[in-house]
């Protein structure tokens, strides 16, 4: 899953570049023989919007949208089983690279000895 989502990046930056050529044409079309058609007609539907078709998982949120994404979804990306669309904008999501190696829950750290609490001073009545 992780060349597929490659090939999309790729495919997508050559979408959004001004500068057209038979070379890049030739990249576009070598990258889409690689792609499912289903993802591809996808991706097609979205770039025909102007839209970018894929977005960043950064911090919980889609960076297409700004909504929070489900953990289970962000679990199946760090797998790297599933391609994974966020529910509210549609966009593919990927995770940086650096977000991908790292571990879905944060590493325990050592709890220092709570101190006791000192008694509250209360007014006695005169």
């Amino acid at each position: 899953m992780k060349e597929l989502l490659q090939h999309l990046l790729k495919l997508q930056s050559l979408e959004f570049d001004e500068t057209g050529g038979k070379s890049v044409e030739a990249a576009k079309t070598a990258l889409r023989a690689k792609i499912p058609l289903q993802i591809l007609g996808h991706f097609d539907r979205l770039i025909a919007r102007g839209k970018k078709a894929l977005a960043v998982v950064s911090g919980q949120v889609c960076s297409g949208c700004h909504m929070q994404v489900p953990l289970s979804a962000i679990q199946t990306l760090k797998r790297g089983d599933d391609l994974q669309l966020c529910e509210n904008c549609g966009r593919y999501l990927y995770l940086p690279s650096e977000a991908a190696d790292e571990s879905a829950v944060p590493p325990v750290t050592a709890r220092s000895k709570k101190k006791p609490r000192k008694a509250k001073k209360t007014l006695q009545a005169v």
